[in-house]
């Protein structure tokens, strides 16, 4: 593991679902399934789920401090989880899914004795908050089939967290603040809501605001063969390279993948009576389309996005329009 690496550890009920979440935060390289807090030496996912080790389920962070703070993984862990349950979390119960914080040195505890505190007084929960915070233990890497299971196994995953009652919960709890800014590049902002109707057109305001669609084959982007990046219109954050970017015959802007994972915030979408896949942007929490299982290889994924969510950068203008660090994708 790289030295200039630190280690956080957390725990908020199902390790899928933590993981998941923190592996989107920009900084963070890696996340760690497995248990900690119990007194069992080699335990196993049936032991631990069981109840009766002393163990949580629980996730290793191991992040860039120059590039994410443990102050911002903090904030982020709040946005995981429902700190008013001592019980466990959401659909499951017993004291293996409660939620605590693991510090691993005093300027970790009193970071997270810190935050807590914060989260208690700011009126956001009726609640006492009772998410633990204990000094870092021994911890046991889950089963290899653990890890990554939000990838490995992401229909059975989408199905689980739609079932759980997670985000329904964390929407509801945050709105518009479900998602810290957690980098450097918190240039990229939402405007409020009145320079908003300014800036935007109506369908524009009405795809990105208040999560409508666009006509198919009657937008700006669909045919679009330029090369360069699409950036959300409100933000200008960048979200989708022309590299990535294909004809999926359905009348939308189709993508592949993103030009950096972290950019998108997946979550479900219960409008029609099959759940879906939403894809926002992370920092102006722009409503961009929907993600598909069917696109092509390497990644199967169809990016279908709103061309009114969109502004197209040419690669002749990345650097005037203040995306030189891009420039390297459009290199032979």
């Amino acid at each position: 593991m790289d030295d200039k690496l630190e280690l956080a550890t957390f725990a908020g009920g199902c390790f899928w679902c933590v993981e998941s979440d923190f592996e989107k935060l920009e900084g963070v390289q890696e996340v760690i399934s497995g248990y900690t807090g119990g007194s069992v030496d080699q335990p196993s996912y049936e032991a631990v789920s069981a109840g009766g080790t002393g163990h949580l389920e629980a996730v290793q962070v191991y992040y860039d401090p120059q590039r994410i703070s443990y102050e911002t993984l903090l904030e982020a862990f709040w946005r995981q989880i429902d700190p008013t349950d001592s019980g466990g979390q959401f659909v499951d119960r017993g004291e293996q899914y409660r939620s605590a914080i693991f510090y691993h040195n005093p300027q970790q505890q009193a970071a997270a004795e810190k935050s807590r505190a914060a989260l208690a007084s700011s009126g956001r929960f009726d609640r006492p908050i009772v998410t633990e915070l204990q000094a870092a233990s021994r911890f046991w890497r889950a089963e290899s089939y653990h890890q990554d299971y939000y990838k490995k196994n992401s229909l059975r995953y989408k199905f689980y967290r739609y079932r759980s009652g997670r985000d329904q919960f964390l929407r509801k709890t945050w709105g518009d603040e479900l998602h810290p800014v957690t980098s450097s590049h918190s240039k990229y902002r939402k405007p409020d809501q009145a320079e908003l109707r300014q800036q935007l057109t109506p369908l524009q305001f009405r795809v990105t605001q208040e999560e409508g669609t666009e006509p198919a084959f009657d937008n700006e982007y669909w045919d679009e063969k330029r090369e360069g990046i699409y950036v959300d219109r409100v933000s200008g954050e960048p979200l989708f390279s022309s590299h990535d970017k294909y004809d999926s015959g359905t009348g939308w802007p189709s993508f592949s993948r993103p030009i950096n994972d972290a950019a998108i915030v997946e979550q479900q979408d219960y409008k029609l009576i099959i759940p879906r896949t939403e894809v926002r942007s992370r920092y102006g929490d722009s409503h961009l389309g929907h993600l598909f299982d069917d696109g092509p290889e390497p990644t199967g994924k169809r990016y279908c996005i709103n061309s009114a969510s969109l502004r197209f950068v040419a690669k002749e203008q990345l650097v005037e329009k203040g995306y030189s660090e891009l420039e390297a994708l459009f290199r032979e």
